[in-house]
């Protein structure tokens, strides 16, 4: 045997680093996306959040001038959580309920299933276009869809849903319901990986199928409801395009519609506020990150993984 051969075999110098660049050559498209278009806009409002700025001057720095307000002179910002928070709490838990539901149902096993799962996803797809938020403003404007039907079954002559104050928030969360088709493909896959053994020996013990949702189902389910949850409370608190087309970018009437995030945009756009709006961003943000840790952190309570 050779010296050689008792020599571990190295790779020169040379011939790793030209891995090494070809690997970060195939990762530039990603590296330049992250730090040009994400971090670098990130860092840049950051700083501007603490600036008085707009297009037509060059950003003066005011401290926390920007943050004192939000927190203790600014109605409207009161307003948008209200209006936000009200989205939030009712548009998940019901887009939840209604997917878990759907889930189930196409679970069972039907003929034509592909199809069901095809059209119940449709409205995930195109549900937060411009022209779906167009359609729903007619749907439930005062002579829309909505009322004719009223007018047709019941006899009663609804109210321009869209319009009144007190029923505008609920048409958005109507229609962030009626985008529930991601949700429910998830929920779909949740449902198939839970062996069916565990249902037969229930049902042999005399179990009812209602038992066996809450009692098998459901706390076998818990990591993907909590993945939904998480992912729809995100969305939810950055909604901007059916509030935006809605109230033709007033969040009326009343500011019954006044989104966080359209709230945001007219600061910027409107008002031309860059450094107030920058500002309005970051608190987004921190409440967006609050609710995520509070839900990681609740989750060792509720949410039950194969160990």
């Amino acid at each position: 045997m050779s010296v050689t051969d008792d020599m571990p075999f190295r790779v020169p110098i040379w011939s790793r680093l030209r891995r090494q660049i070809a690997g970060y050559g195939f990762l530039s498209p990603w590296l330049i996306g992250f730090f040009v278009l994400t971090l670098g806009p990130a860092m840049s409002s950051l700083y501007l959040s603490f600036t008085d700025y707009s297009l037509m001057s060059q950003p003066t720095w005011v401290g926390s001038a920007n943050y004192a307000q939000i927190a203790s002179d600014d109605p409207r910002f009161r307003a948008a959580m209200n209006v936000t928070f009200t989205y939030v709490l009712l548009s998940v838990p019901l887009k939840l309920v209604f997917a878990l539901a759907v889930a189930v149902l196409l679970n069972k096993g039907m003929r034509g299933l592909n199809w069901f799962r095809a059209i119940f996803y449709l409205p995930s797809l195109i549900g937060g276009s411009v022209a779906i938020a167009v359609l729903w403003r007619q749907v439930f404007a005062s002579d829309g869809m909505i009322n004719q039907v009223l007018m047709t079954l019941f006899g009663y002559e609804g109210p321009s849903w869209i319009a009144n104050p007190s029923t505008a928030i609920y048409t958005l969360v109507a229609l962030a319901v009626w985008q529930f088709g991601s949700s429910m493909i998830i929920f779909l896959a949740g449902l198939r990986q839970i062996p069916q053994d565990m249902y037969e020996a229930a049902s042999i013990d005399g179990a009812s199928r209602t038992r066996q949702f809450f009692k098998i189902t459901l706390p076998l389910l818990t990591p993907v409801i909590f993945f939904n949850a998480v992912i729809l409370t995100i969305d939810a608190f950055k909604a901007f395009t059916p509030a935006f087309v809605i109230s033709d970018g007033s969040g009326g009437p009343i500011d019954s519609t006044l989104f966080y995030t359209l709230y945001l945009y007219q600061e910027a756009f409107t008002n031309f506020r860059f450094g107030y709006a920058s500002a309005l961003a970051w608190v987004l943000v921190a409440i967006i990150a609050g609710f995520t840790a509070l839900s990681f952190l609740s989750a060792k309570y509720w949410v039950h993984y194969d160990d």
